[in-house]
């Protein structure tokens, strides 16, 4: 099974500025994924950029299997992650990531969430897009954890932290990180010219990781990660 984590944020084309669904989705089937995570998603607002961008991209590449989740309402319209799937989806849920209180630092906050699905293979999938402040990181680490499944279970996002910080450790003592498989490409944005990894694929330790990479694909602001794993 291949997995694919890609945020879009929102469909804005990175070169051109404006939203295009058919650079996301080119994107989507050049790396053949057979699940995929997405951050920075719209859902149907009241501005003509708001609409159901997880059912645009699901016509686009042919994954009939979709769900978004909100996890804040702008003014404009909702926004959060979705998930596509090859894979039909048995269950899924939206869960909601506490926010700070009180908020420990100065920086921007805002509400997130985790996309929980299971599949028809028994596979649990888990999508979050993790918060800027350290606060809203440990908060997002502990709701992930509060929902791994202990078999057969893949996480995935852009968690806004490098890989050597200490509030992934706990989630490193219960998966395993795809990346220790990337050879020649390890950093995921910006995607023109990448000086830092924060997209993540971590796996429960059943599922056998066969490789793994960040195609240099220049859609959104980040490099899609990918892995073919052995479920």
């Amino acid at each position: 099974m291949k997995v694919m984590s890609f945020n879009t944020q929102h469909c804005l084309n990175y070169i051109e500025r404006k939203i295009d669904f058919q650079i996301m989705a080119d994107a989507i089937r050049k790396c053949d994924a057979d699940i995929v995570g997405l951050n920075e998603m719209r859902g149907d607002g009241t501005h003509p950029e708001y609409t159901a961008q997880t059912e645009k991209l699901s016509e686009l590449t042919g994954m009939d299997n979709y769900f978004f989740a909100k996890a804040i309402e702008l003014s404009h319209g909702p926004y959060g992650n979705a998930f596509l799937s090859k894979i039909p989806i048995i269950r899924v849920e939206n869960i909601p990531i506490p926010d700070p209180n009180p908020k420990k630092y100065s920086g921007y906050y805002e509400t997130r969430c985790l996309l929980k699905a299971v599949l028809e293979n028994g596979v649990t999938v888990l999508v979050s897009h993790f918060g800027l402040n350290r606060d809203e990181q440990e908060n997002a680490v502990k709701t992930v954890l509060e929902n791994l499944a202990e078999e057969k279970c893949v996480l995935m996002g852009d968690f806004n932290l490098l890989p050597d910080s200490d509030i992934l450790l706990p989630i490193r003592e219960r998966m395993k990180d795809t990346a220790d498989f990337l050879k020649d490409r390890t950093l995921s944005f910006p995607s023109d010219k990448p000086d830092r990894k924060i997209d993540y694929i971590f796996v429960s330790h059943d599922i056998e990781v066969i490789s793994a990479d960040i195609p240099p694909i220049v859609a959104s602001d980040h490099r899609p990660h990918t892995a073919d794993l052995n479920i």
